[in-house]
């Protein structure tokens, strides 16, 4: 832990980027259940994921890991939005929003980036006046 302003802040977050798989593919809730819960239980609460990690996947193991096992309050979420790709226009940009909430069940996030800003793919995003 680190404190920060006054408040005890605990030095890393879980990414859900890369989550263990089944032989068929498809994530392991069950391990990735056991990691949520050791995160917790070492005083994590910073839960990272975005729109386009495993095609979707990522933000449903976190409904499933983390939503509905632990009190919304108990943890802080990040997705991200990636507006440079699936998008072609600003409704479907916002569209991403939407799709993570319900993919998440989430209620809300704590935290919304803007996913991977580079040279060739910034301007999506004024462009989406995002």
């Amino acid at each position: 832990m680190d404190t920060w302003f006054g408040k005890d802040v605990f030095k890393l977050g879980f990414g859900m980027m890369r989550l263990p798989k089944n032989a068929d593919g498809t994530t392991d809730i069950e391990q990735t259940c056991k990691m949520a819960d050791l995160f917790f239980a070492a005083g994590g609460t910073y839960i990272d994921t975005a729109y386009i990690y495993d095609n979707g996947g990522s933000e449903t193991a976190v409904r499933k890991a983390i939503t509905e096992r632990f009190p919304r309050e108990s943890f802080t979420l990040c997705t991200k939005l990636c507006a440079w790709m699936q998008c072609h226009d600003e409704e479907s940009a916002k569209q991403q929003f939407y799709t993570s909430l319900k993919r998440t069940g989430a209620g809300y996030f704590d935290y919304y980036l803007l996913h991977s800003l580079q040279g060739n793919n910034y301007k999506k995003y004024d462009e989406y006046r995002l």
